[in-house]
């Protein structure tokens, strides 16, 4: 399936005219498929090369190596998560991957520091955490203009979002999703979920797996072109909006018995606000045919909700 295409620099670079189009077509993408592939988004090849050049080498190293980076009362959002620990909502079954988590660096005053736990250094690969560093203020500068333009679309000012994502809760997460070894009690990857973020951006993969469920309840496979990111809806953002934008279903699939031996990795950014949020149903969003669906709740509330579902918090 060919996901629809937008050009950030469109957005950021472009007339009033070519800005309109982009706020458009982004919009719509995302109350008709919830996912879009970006191209010009900003985040230079180069980093991404490089990060994917160091995570892959933390994730060779030995498990007990491995292991010293796991912080289990972090409940995942900093450091490593070892194979096995993460579930879909409402599935016992684990996700056939480990992961490692960078989150938010306060650099000015701002009070919401005190909530965020200290980032894992590696020191086996002390390139690691300032290349995870610099990839995540350029994917959070992307974000935030994705976000303008989804705030113009819902008739919103378009700073809307701006003092929630600043400093904000985001998490930038590497998966190894490691060779199958034998048979899988799962013929998934990562069983369907929807993120709980506001929007996730995804760079590359180092293998096809990607699937979304459409509207027509079938599963596609998704693949964005060299030099794009794909980003999809959240489910803070579907609640903020009462279901207007959809935060679309998606899984990761075995690939074929012959290529079993191989590992996939992926890293996506998933942009959360402070955890103050509200995600009080936008009063524009709500009328007679579509009535609140959701109870008040805040970002923070509504996260460690979903931590607790997912199996990464007790």
């Amino acid at each position: 399936m060919s996901i629809p295409v937008v050009d950030l620099a469109q957005f950021n670079q472009g007339s009033d005219s070519d800005r309109t189009a982009f706020v458009y077509e982004l919009g719509r993408a995302y109350e008709d498929v919830g996912f879009v592939a970006v191209k010009n988004h900003g985040i230079p090849e180069e980093l991404i090369d490089e990060l994917y050049k160091y995570v892959q080498t933390f994730f060779s190293m030995p498990g007990d190596v491995k292991n010293q980076y796991e912080k289990p009362e972090l409940a995942g959002q900093r450091g490593y998560t070892s194979f096995g620990k993460e579930h879909a909502k409402g599935s016992d079954a684990p996700d056939l991957k480990e992961f490692f988590q960078f989150g938010q660096t306060v650099e000015d005053d701002d009070p919401v520091a005190v909530e965020y736990p200290a980032n894992v250094t590696v020191n086996e690969v002390p390139q690691l955490t300032p290349t995870l560093y610099r990839a995540y203020r350029h994917f959070e500068k992307s974000g935030r203009a994705l976000l303008k333009a989804i705030a113009i679309y819902l008739g919103l000012d378009e700073d809307y979002f701006e003092p929630y994502v600043v400093n904000g809760n985001s998490i930038l997460r590497a998966i190894h999703y490691p060779p199958i070894t034998q048979e899988p009690k799962s013929a998934i990857r990562a069983e369907q979920h929807e993120d709980i973020n506001l929007i996730t951006l995804l760079v590359g993969a180092s293998a096809e797996g990607l699937q979304i469920l459409s509207k027509q309840g079938e599963w596609v496979g998704v693949t964005a072109l060299p030099g794009q990111i794909v980003v999809n809806v959240g489910d803070m953002l579907q609640r903020l909006t009462n279901n207007r934008l959809k935060s679309t279903t998606h899984r990761v699939v075995n690939p074929p018995r012959e290529k079993w031996g191989s590992s996939r990795f992926s890293i996506p950014f998933f942009l959360h606000p402070k955890s103050s949020m509200s995600l009080a149903c936008l009063e524009d969003c709500i009328d007679a045919d579509h009535p609140k669906a959701y109870p008040d709740a805040t970002a923070g509330e509504y996260l460690d909700e979903r931590l607790r579902e997912i199996g990464l918090k007790k």
